[in-house]
């Protein structure tokens, strides 16, 4: 029997659980969870590798209305990532309900050539008139070939979604290796592990200003990993905020941090975190380059 592969986008407006449903589906983080809207920043290339097929899933960032260079940046991935792939699965949050964000964003899927899966996500969290109401909704677009209700945070559904996209897959190769999950660079992710533990210990005013650059990262002979990191934040009283007082909103960054880090490098390490502010860096094109959205 021939291989068959294909890549899927994941798309859906800001905090439907595209992030939680990419890591379940390759069974790794590979994508950087919280509860704050615009968390994914970057295309999320995630793996999925069984014996005769292979989806490559691609996480995108919440489309939602632009601010700011960075937000012009992430609506341009999210589209992008509607071209050239097998399948289309759009995620909306059944307890949330269908809002202005998803209706613009069926808007745009009507003009997409690739077929259109839906999943009902957050199944575990609503009534099931949350979900026939999001289902009634789903069902007047011709377009969307399948609706599958789920709950990535719980598992329940995703057997029957992966089921749903393989029939989407075409005779092709085997676009990476079976024990790949990502194509992520280790460095990135670290930085991204780094953002994850701001994002959920920080305050609501701080986290959409935060950037990650990794500096450096250095083996020593014993194995020990020393990671260089820099937080940017683009006000003075966000910096005194992320360190705290004594330092000990930072340090508890980075030891969460570092706990994630060990798992995914398999080594201990040893994690330097500094804080600088950037005024306004979400509009500076040499920042963003910096940072990695170009």
């Amino acid at each position: 029997m021939s291989y068959r592969s294909g890549f899927v986008s994941i798309i859906g407006s800001p905090n439907v659980g595209k992030s939680t449903l990419m890591n379940r589906l390759v069974g790794q983080k590979v994508s950087i969870v919280s509860d704050k809207a615009q968390t994914t920043r970057n295309r999320i290339m995630g793996v999925m590798s069984r014996p005769g097929w292979q989806i490559v899933f691609l996480d995108t960032p919440g489309v939602t209305t632009p601010k700011n260079r960075l937000g012009d940046y992430m609506l341009r991935v999210a589209y992008d990532s509607l071209n050239e792939v097998e399948a289309i699965l759009l995620l909306v949050d059944a307890k949330r309900g269908i809002g202005p964000k998803d209706e613009a964003l069926l808007n745009k899927l009507r003009e997409a050539k690739a077929p259109v899966v839906a999943g009902i996500n957050k199944a575990d969290l609503c009534t099931l008139d949350d979900i026939e109401s999001a289902r009634e909704r789903l069902e007047k677009e011709p377009f969307i070939r399948q609706i599958i209700k789920l709950s990535a945070l719980e598992g329940r559904g995703v057997e029957q979604l992966t089921e749903t996209l393989t029939t989407y897959l075409v005779e092709g190769p085997q676009y990476f290796p079976e024990d790949m999950v990502t194509d992520q660079p280790e460095r990135v992710i670290c930085g991204e592990i780094i953002r994850e533990k701001a994002l959920q210990l920080l305050r609501e005013e701080v986290p959409h200003g935060l950037g990650v650059c990794i500096d450096k990262i250095e083996a020593r002979e014993d194995g020990v990993q020393d990671i260089w990191a820099t937080i940017y934040c683009e006000r003075a009283s966000h910096k005194g905020i992320l360190i705290g007082r004594q330092g000990a909103m930072l340090k508890r960054i980075g030891t969460e941090a570092r706990k994630d880090m060990e798992w995914l490098l398999g080594s201990r390490v040893n994690l330097q975190l500094w804080v600088k502010v950037k005024e306004d860096w979400r509009n500076s094109a040499s920042m963003l380059g910096e940072l990695g959205y170009e």
